[in-house]
């Protein structure tokens, strides 16, 4: 009932559970864990326009798509309708859709008119959204929140503006710029964004598990939901989601061995695509979320956060996964 092809443009995904975009998270590495659990899609990382318009070979290498299953959204992010527009032109050569983000609230990304800052100026915001789909060779979507704060509520106004200028679908998440990732998304505002228009609308804020995902469904009648957050140290939400709303029942929780296979083989991809200085620093971050709430967890953590090889961190992780005294 809920768990639905989507149509997005001309791009029609398997199913409609999403991986969202997070920066310095949604990477190749980890989109590729991810795609074994099948979500209809993956979104990569924002990328900045800026550096994308001057020719930024790190900002590009966030474009690297090696052997990923499609489709593939890529996010760019930027307050200027030009290299927004030049931006577009060059993600849409790399990926099936092009996602514009006018809903980060970090103060490095709003300090310059970016992200969620763009809540405060709708009439700077269509121009970008005329831009980027002018340029766009596939669908476009939107990503924002429900406004800037609470005396700044416009998430219904984004949502008219994005379907008259041409914007394929759209994904709300249910907070403001003020509250970053605090309380509870709100998803009446969703309810009210999906009501407002005809495009299809992604619902995005504090779906953990099955339950959460099916409420969403249910509370707000979206089309298709976007896990972030949910997602970190636990791909295989998607594939308990997808059974959960096919089925009516839950799949077992992944043991420790499906854990330490899952985490080994993506510490050995983020090696692969990063170098192992790289990976092991990178790593460090997603190791936490893997083992967040199992016994011993933090000292485990702590240990591994002095660890500077691959040998050394793949047997450190293979003696905690495989003590039984740290199944849950």
């Amino acid at each position: 009932m809920y768990l639905k092809k989507l149509k997005i443009g001309n791009v029609e995904l398997e199913n409609n559970l999403i991986l969202a975009p997070m920066a310095g998270v949604t990477d190749l590495p980890f989109r590729r864990i991810v795609e074994k659990f099948n979500p209809g899609l993956v979104c990569a990382e924002m990328v900045s326009s800026k550096a994308l318009f001057y020719g930024d070979e790190k900002t590009k290498s966030l474009l690297n798509t090696d052997r990923e299953k499609r489709p593939i959204s890529m996010q760019i992010f930027g307050s200027d309708p030009e290299t927004m527009g030049y931006s577009a032109k060059y993600v849409s050569e790399l990926a099936d859709i092009v996602d514009i983000n006018m809903g980060c609230p970090a103060p490095k990304v709003v300090k310059n008119g970016d992200g969620s800052k763009l809540l405060l100026d709708l009439e700077k915001a269509e121009e970008i959204i005329k831009s980027v789909v002018a340029n766009s060779k596939v669908p476009v979507t939107l990503k924002f929140r429900k406004g800037w704060d609470n005396e700044h509520i416009v998430a219904c106004d984004i949502a008219k503006i994005a379907e008259r200028s041409g914007i394929s679908a759209i994904t709300i998440h249910g907070r403001t710029r003020d509250e970053f990732y605090t309380g509870h998304a709100d998803w009446d505002i969703i309810k009210k964004v999906k009501e407002t228009v005809n495009i299809p609308v992604i619902g995005n804020g504090d779906v953990i598990d099955e339950e959460s995902a099916k409420a969403m469904f249910e509370y707000t009648g979206v089309d298709g939901i976007a896990i972030g957050r949910g997602s970190m140290g636990n791909p295989w939400i998607f594939k308990q989601i997808q059974h959960y709303l096919e089925t009516g029942e839950k799949l077992p929780k992944p043991s420790n061995k499906e854990k330490y296979e899952i985490l080994k083989e993506h510490i050995e991809l983020d090696i692969k695509y990063k170098g192992e200085g790289v990976a092991l620093n990178e790593m460090r971050k997603h190791i936490s979320w893997y083992t967040k709430n199992m016994p011993d967890s933090s000292s485990f953590r702590n240990e591994i956060n002095h660890i500077t090889t691959k040998e050394e961190l793949l047997k450190k992780i293979n003696e905690y996964f495989t003590n039984t005294k740290n199944e849950i």
